[in-house]
C-alpha cells in the first residue's frame, strides 16, 4: 500500500508562523507535524509516500532530503505553480501513487490532523466493493457527512446553513434511500480515508465543474449515489485538527499523551 499526505496547504489560520514556514514543519513535542504522519505510517508499514508541496515547498524538501525521508520512499508531488485542494492534488499525483503498484489500495491522509487511529484496523475494515472508506467520528462541527444505516455515504450538511449536497438531496432522500431525515447519520470527516485505484476512474465530472482544484469531498458526492463510500468509525478515537495558533498547546499535550501511549500521530 501506498500513502499520500496532503501538506500543501497555506496553514493561514496558523500564522505568523506560516509567514516564513510551512505548515507540515509546525513542531510538536520535538517532532514536526509531517514527522509525526510519516512515522505512524512507518509504524503502520506502510513506507511508499507521497508528499504535496505548495507554500514554501523547498523547505519541506530541504526537510525530507536532511532527515534522509525517515527511511521511507519519498516522492515530491509538486504543486508550487497551482494549489489544487485534496481532489485535485490526489489527482495530479496519480501517476506516483499508481506506479509499479499492484492496484492496492491508497491511503490519503492530511498532515494537520493528528489522531490515534489504529491504521492496520482501518485497512482490514476498508473492502474491495468500496470506492473509499472515510475515517468518520460523532464530534460536534456544522458540516456532516450524511451516511445511510448500511454506513455508506449518501451526501453532505450544513447544520448552520441547512445547505445539504446534492442540492436535490433534501428532496429525494426518502423516495431514494427509504429514510427520514432524522434516520440519517450525521459524521464528520477526519481527514483520512482509504481508497480504491479505481477514484481515478471518477474524477471527470468534477474536473467538468470545478476544474482541476477540487476537495475529496467534492468527489465522493459526485460518485456516492452510484459507487459504495463507507463510514469507519473507530473505537476509542480521539482526534485533533491542528489548525489555529490557539491550539498549539493542547496539540503539545495531545502528542505528549500519544507518546506515553506507544502512538505516534
Amino acid at each position: 500500500m501506498k500513502a499520500m499526505i496532503f501538506a500543501a496547504g497555506l496553514g493561514t489560520r496558523l500564522r505568523p508562523f506560516t509567514d516564513s514556514m510551512p505548515k507540515a514543519l509546525l513542531p510538536l513535542n520535538g517532532h514536526t507535524l509531517l514527522e509525526w504522519q510519516i512515522q505512524k505510517l512507518k509504524n503502520a508499514g506502510i513506507t511508499d509516500i507521497v508528499v504535496n508541496v505548495h507554500h514554501f515547498a523547498d523547505k519541506i524538501i530541504e526537510y525530507l532530503q536532511e532527515n534522509h525521508n525517515f527511511g521511507c520512499n519519498i516522492l515530491i508531488s509538486d504543486e508550487r505553480d497551482r494549489l489544487l485542494d485534496t481532489g485535485g492534488g490526489l489527482l495530479k499525483a496519480k501517476q506516483l501513487l499508481l506506479d509499479g503498484d499492484n492496484n492496492s489500495p491508497i491511503l490519503a491522509c492530511n498532515v494537520d490532523i493528528l489522531s490515534n487511529i489504529n491504521i492496520a484496523r482501518l485497512c482490514e475494515a476498508h473492502r474491495s466493493d468500496s470506492l473509499a472508506t472515510l475515517v468518520v467520528s460523532e464530534r460536534k462541527t456544522q458540516r456532516y457527512l450524511l451516511f445511510n444505516s448500511e454506513n455508506r455515504m449518501i451526501g453532505w450538511t450544513n447544520i448552520a446553513t441547512g445547505e445539504m449536497r446534492p442540492a436535490s438531496l433534501a428532496e429525494d432522500i426518502s423516495k431514494m434511500h427509504n429514510l427520514a431525515d432524522s434516520d440519517l447519520q450525521k459524521l464528520a470527516f477526519s481527514g483520512m480515508q482509504i481508497l480504491s485505484q479505481d477514484i481515478f476512474e471518477h474524477a471527470d465530472t468534477v474536473l467538468k465543474e470545478k476544474g482541476d482544484k477540487f476537495s475529496l469531498i467534492d468527489l465522493y458526492l459526485s460518485v456516492c449515489r452510484s459507487h459504495i463510500v463507507r463510514a469507519y468509525v473507530p473505537t476509542n478515537y480521539c482526534m485533533l485538527d491542528v489548525g489555529k495558533t490557539d491550539q498549539l498547546a493542547q496539540a503539545e499535550l495531545f502528542v505528549r499523551a500519544l507518546s506515553s501511549a506507544g502512538l505516534r500521530g
